[in-house]
């Protein structure tokens, strides 16, 4: 498909719609091992100590890369390498939340740790072969649009699993709750045999040596691999500092009370799923470069809406600008990264690379919050956001400077050791 093109068979076929379903099923177990736990051990009147030992139980989603190479070595013997582990990882996070509702946190808070952990360590296992099946499946022209549908569905399993979950929780208790998300867990597992086989499919690893070590090796061995990891590390860089302490400049800052902020940012979850579709349908006509140069250019303009709020003070209606036009412009650059990532995957590693690539985006959110609290006690809140702003640019640069090799058919050169014996394009009719 040209740049420029837009094809309205992308927006109806099956690789675009299993997308929503499948990125709900991804998002869902996120909440129930974070938030909506944390809330049921507070009304069950769990110390606050153990509490924050629980915090902790979201540890397998920055370490999955971990054991990734596994799910790109082992082929289960039903529905083939990415399908397979699909179904087994859906049926055990189902299981592992049912045992978490028959737990009581309060009489046993010992085991429903350990069952949230595992929890939590089958929701990112079932991430890296979602991430997988995804990046293999839908076409280069498809992954703008792709990725927007699936974090839709990631960021509505997250409404549901946290805020309906709470809601749900008030009239049939925790028990139910937590057995309701299970069976909507379970009743995924029926989206999974009605996806199509990934388009691309790759030889698998011939041995665990060569699931660790090739992908690392292919990604090192192209051209530029440097300036691409400069890219995933710093294209949201801004977008993180930006987003690291805000809650605490609106409540203790500025003196919104957290009603004001709950309210907001709940309307900033809507913003974002707009943003994620618009950028994706922008995507199809774009290409994916001068999206991520657009996007990422009206994801740093963003954070003036946060100078202006620092600067009138507490006023409702700047908040409630500076925060969705926060959550578009995001859901937009998220809808760029996220196909960029995919683009970058080699089809024999893409659990492995994808793992990885991800994990890098997110030290910027994980450790952008300590230096953030420093420059607002140096500079204060207006000027700290301003610059956000300039901390954006270099991954703009970054983007820039690499722009031949970041679009899908530049990079024919740099996979040539991808032989058509090991990658195959599997044609369907949907």
């Amino acid at each position: 498909m040209k740049q420029g093109a837009f094809d309205l068979a992308s927006l109806l076929n099956r690789r675009i719609f299993v997308m929503l379903p499948l990125g709900f099923a991804s998002g869902l177990p996120l909440a129930l091992t974070s938030g909506t736990l944390q809330a049921w051990l507070t009304v069950e009147g769990v110390d606050l100590k153990t509490i924050g030992i629980f915090t902790m139980v979201g540890l397998p989603y920055t370490l999955k890369f971990l054991w990734a190479p596994v799910m790109d070595r082992v082929t289960l013997p039903w529905l083939g390498r990415r399908r397979g582990w699909m179904v087994l990882a859906q049926l055990c996070v189902a299981i592992g939340l049912v045992l978490m509702a028959v737990t009581n946190p309060r009489i046993h808070p010992g085991w429903m740790a350990a069952y949230a952990l595992l929890v939590a360590f089958l929701a990112a296992s079932l991430d890296i072969v979602f991430d997988a099946y995804r990046t293999e499946t839908l076409h280069s022209h498809e992954r703008g649009l792709g990725a927007a549908v699936w974090v839709n569905g990631y960021r509505i399993a997250l409404l549901a699993s946290g805020a309906g979950a709470l809601v749900l929780a008030d009239y049939v208790g925790w028990q139910m709750a937590y057995l309701a998300m299970a069976a909507v867990m379970l009743a995924g597992v029926l989206i999974v045999f009605i996806s199509p086989a990934p388009t691309f499919v790759a030889e698998a690893p011939k041995s665990m040596r060569e699931a660790v070590g090739a992908p690392l090796a292919e990604f090192f061995g192209r051209p530029h691999a440097l300036s691409l990891l400069a890219v995933i590390v710093l294209y949201k860089l801004g977008d993180a500092f930006a987003s690291a302490l805000q809650t605490a400049f609106l409540i203790g800052g500025l003196g919104f009370s957290a009603t004001d902020v709950g309210a907001v940012k709940g309307l900033g979850v809507f913003a974002t799923l707009l943003g994620a579709f618009v950028g994706g349908l922008l995507m199809t006509k774009s290409g994916l470069v001068r999206s991520l140069l657009i996007f990422g250019v009206l994801q740093a303009a963003s954070n003036l809406g946060f100078v202006a709020l620092a600067l009138v003070g507490k006023d409702a209606s700047v908040l409630t600008a500076a925060v969705v036009i926060e959550n578009v412009t995001g859901g937009m650059g998220t809808a760029a990264f996220v196909a960029l990532v995919m683009s970058l995957c080699d089809p024999r590693y893409t659990a492995t690379q994808f793992a990885l690539l991800s994990s890098l985006e997110a030290l910027g959110r994980v450790f952008a919050g300590r230096p953030s609290a420093d420059v607002v006690a140096l500079v204060g809140w207006t000027q700290f956001f301003v610059l956000t702003v300039v901390v954006a640019l270099p991954g703009l640069w970054a983007v820039w400077r690499i722009r031949p090799f970041l679009e899908p058919e530049q990079r024919t050169v740099v996979r040539a050791s991808v032989t058509e014996s090991t990658v195959s394009p599997v044609s369907e009719r949907l």
